[in-house]
């Protein structure tokens, strides 16, 4: 069976009998069993999953299917699921299984996709490799020697090796976009409160995102239109009416589009993403798009804010594992302190470990003014940043990543250096705005490159509509 970069591809094949949503099924779990080497599910749904394919085929023929019948999905191990474990790659929620479904993914099982499998991810989605999982690490199937980016690395891979056609994941600091960049697939965010939290696993609460990981845009839209809107159970969830972004790809509006101007001249950045970030401007300049270099103010604060206000509020969400209700717990404690601490030490990862300290040190009494006053305030600044450039323009051009995938192994002694793999992403998610990444061609091995661009709070419809002129430019791109 073919491999389809477009939705809309397979429906017209379901349309005309050439595939069945069990052929489907059935391709993609070949395909996962192929590639098992590279660690992107820890479980396949494969009973229930082709199950489902006969009820929806039986939909199909009597006109009675939904929106995204013949849709295969995999979900990030960050989502209830009802009745299926939920890990969130991390050893101290073993045996646990899920009471009820996201809301987000009932959403889709409401127009008929299917769930294939659960998709690995750095525990508790603190990673930017995904080499943090308590399962073992995730590899790019570009080169089965690099990471696949993090932390929402198996739902990338598995769409770019053809395990399932998109996935469903969470973006706390660009655990989508920087994936989706390492592994050439599109990755998208909403604007915070568009897309109900209710049933996904907690990091940091003020800045945790659901999105889609996908091969076109035009299918991120689709996705999107489905999981947004209002949701009781998520009272941060935004009543804002949901606009049909499965219909925002014209191709015909003309947009102001800011660049950060440093990015340019940085020799800190990947010559190769220099190259392709500047032939998307000479690109959108040339389609007659009003393009214009801006400073971007408190940038230099960026991964410290984030870092200082996410390990604290994963200090606050991470307390409930406290091996008294759920998951594991320790088997040599003797009394109960003891088996809050061992069942804690045991359950938890180094770099969760790390984040949970960061973040009570944070809070601590001493110090809540110095760090975590401060960087609240710091996080104002940036908003408001966000709020006056888009103002002026209409979308924020800027790099994915600084980088493209790096091999195992080389980042996992300095965390620091680590998490300046997020440098580019995690502004969105501080500002709470919108942001989408799209593949723009290879570096010089072969390695895919991403760019992104982000909009004012609520803008998807034409923040969709301009991704998808980048994703026609980058098709006309050359390798370097």
């Amino acid at each position: 069976m073919k491999s389809y970069a477009c939705f809309s591809d397979i429906q017209q094949d379901l349309n005309n009998g050439k595939v069945t949503v069990l052929s489907l099924v059935q391709h993609y779990l070949l395909n996962i069993e192929r590639h098992s080497f590279l660690g992107a599910f820890l479980d396949v749904y494969r009973e229930e999953s082709l199950e489902a394919a006969r009820l929806i085929d039986l939909k199909i023929q009597n006109g009675t299917a939904g929106k995204l019948a013949g849709m295969i999905l995999g979900i990030k191990d960050v989502f209830c699921y009802k009745d299926h474990p939920v890990t969130v790659g991390s050893s101290i929620l073993t045996g646990f299984k899920s009471l009820f479904t996201a809301t987000a993914i009932q959403r889709l099982l409401d127009e008929d996709a299917i769930i294939i499998g659960r998709q690995n991810c750095d525990e508790f989605a603190m990673g930017s490799s995904n080499e943090n999982s308590s399962f073992g690490p995730v590899r790019n199937a570009a080169d089965p020697s690099k990471v696949p980016g993090g932390s929402s690395g198996g739902s990338a891979v598995a769409v770019q090796a053809d395990m399932c056609f998109a996935s469903i994941a969470s973006d706390t600091g660009g655990s989508i976009r920087q994936p989706a960049a390492f592994c050439g697939a599109v990755g998208m965010k909403a604007t915070y409160s568009r897309v109900s939290r209710n049933g996904l696993v907690a990091y940091g609460s003020s800045f945790d995102c659901i999105g889609p990981i996908t091969r076109s845009v035009a299918d991120a839209a689709l996705i999107m239109e489905i999981m947004a809107g209002a949701d009781p159970m998520d009272s941060t969830c935004s009543a804002e009416p949901v606009e049909r972004y499965s219909k925002a790809i014209q191709g015909t509006k003309k947009y102001r589009i800011a660049y950060w101007k440093d990015v340019l001249d940085s020799d800190a950045i990947q010559p190769e993403i220099r190259q392709a970030y500047h032939h998307l401007i000479m690109k959108m300049k040339k389609a007659g798009h009003t393009v214009e270099a801006i400073d971007l103010p408190y940038f230099d604060y960026v991964l410290p804010t984030y870092y200082i206000l996410t390990t604290s509020e994963a200090s606050t969400n991470l307390s409930r594992y406290d091996g008294m209700h759920f998951g594991h717990r320790t088997a040599e404690a003797g009394n109960l302190e003891e088996t809050y601490k061992r069942s804690r030490t045991e359950g938890f990862g180094p770099e969760v470990k790390r984040r949970i300290l960061l973040g009570t040190f944070a809070l601590s009494a001493d110090y809540h003014d110095a760090y975590f006053t401060k960087a609240q305030k710091v996080r104002r600044l940036i908003q408001n940043s966000a709020l006056d450039v888009f103002k002026q323009y209409d979308f924020l051009l800027m790099p994915t990543t600084p980088g493209t995938a790096f091999p195992l192994g080389t980042k996992t002694k300095n965390p620091l250096e680590m998490y300046f793999a997020d440098i580019f992403t995690v502004w969105a998610n501080l500002a709470g705005v919108p942001a989408i990444s799209v593949p723009y061609g290879k570096d010089v091995s072969g390695m895919p490159i991403g760019l992104q661009i982000h909009a004012g709070h609520f803008r998807e419809m034409d923040m969709f509509d301009c991704a998808a002129m980048i994703e026609t430019a980058s098709l006309e791109l050359q390798t370097p």
